[in-house]
């Protein structure tokens, strides 16, 4: 199976915003957001999300077979004192289509368009405690543990669910 790795362009929305509602259907703990919540954004949220690639937000997709299987994000802070920074987010593939070196894929390609923005020297991200691939992924790419949020989330069924932080700092060494 041969995966493109491309940036999300404006009409990949649709398709955007069915792969983040499955994701949060599927795997509600690993996102602060639920599916209720993000179901009733209108398509412009998801467009905007996906970005144009200049600006702050910035959007890649995984396809397989011209079907989009898995995505990231990076969010770049806008306030002049943190616009050295941004967020990695919304981070997903299809379960059927994991295993298959997408996400890596994924994030390398991310990792290689971060480290061309001028100004940028850190990417944040968090992962629900517990969600062992995620940590794995984003350790063998170079992200380092700085931080861990108790009960940053409830579950659906009441449970309070921790938040790791990692970051990887892009400065020279």
């Amino acid at each position: 199976m041969t995966i493109l790795i491309r940036p999300l362009r404006a009409d990949d929305a649709p398709a955007y915003r069915e792969l983040m509602l499955t994701a949060y259907a599927e795997s509600p703990d690993a996102f602060t957001s639920t599916v209720d919540e993000r179901a009733s954004e209108p398509l412009d949220y998801w467009m905007a999300r996906i970005g144009s690639g200049a600006g702050a937000a910035f959007a890649l997709g995984a396809f397989a077979d011209g079907e989009l299987i898995g995505s990231v994000a990076l969010e770049r802070e806008r306030k002049p004192k943190t616009a050295h920074k941004a967020l990695l987010i919304g981070m997903v593939v299809v379960p059927t289509r994991r295993r298959t070196g997408a996400s890596r894929a994924l994030l390398q390609a991310l990792l290689e368009h971060a480290r061309q923005q001028p100004g940028l020297l850190r990417i944040n991200l968090t992962v629900t405690e517990g969600n062992e691939a995620a940590i794995r992924l984003y350790e063998r790419a170079g992200f380092e543990r700085w931080g861990r949020e108790p009960q940053a989330i409830r579950t659906a069924d009441g449970r309070l669910l921790a938040k790791l932080h990692l970051g990887l700092s892009l400065a020279p060494a």
